[in-house]
């Protein structure tokens, strides 16, 4: 077989997982930096809230890619390995809390990633961000 069909994000999808995700980090007062990436580890869209740090949206953009590419959170990946992981990944790896993968019908569409706040603060806001998937 040389083909198959895939699932796919949306605009739409990331539009609302977005607005989801900017909702729960102002319930918690965090300022957040947000990114969605696609199956493969492109962004399809991001946002750095007014007050969230400037070099947060580096890593969650690396959560985003992690949890996307290891679909499965990004602090999955152990410890002791994450420095080797982060060197040959040019920082596109890390293990960070954060990242989560986006799945749909079993199959994996993509990561978000979400830093600037507490690791338990990035994770409820990536759980924001996936529940609106669910409506």
């Amino acid at each position: 077989m040389f083909t198959q069909n895939t699932i796919q994000l949306t605009h739409a999808a990331t539009l609302a997982m977005l607005t989801a995700a900017v909702r729960g980090a102002e319930s918690m007062d965090q300022p957040q930096c947000i990114v969605i990436v696609d199956a493969s580890g492109v962004t399809l869209g991001s946002i750095r809230m007014t007050g969230a740090k400037y070099l947060s949206l580096k890593s969650a953009e690396a959560k985003a890619r992690t949890a996307a590419s290891i679909r499965a959170p990004s602090d999955a990946i152990p410890e002791h390995v994450a420095p080797a992981i982060a060197a040959a990944t040019g920082g596109d790896v890390t293990h960070l809390g954060g990242g989560m993968p986006i799945v749909i019908d079993g199959e994996c569409v993509g990561g978000i990633g979400v830093g600037s706040g507490s690791s338990d603060q990035d994770i409820a806001v990536c759980e924001a961000a996936l529940a609106a998937l669910a409506q």
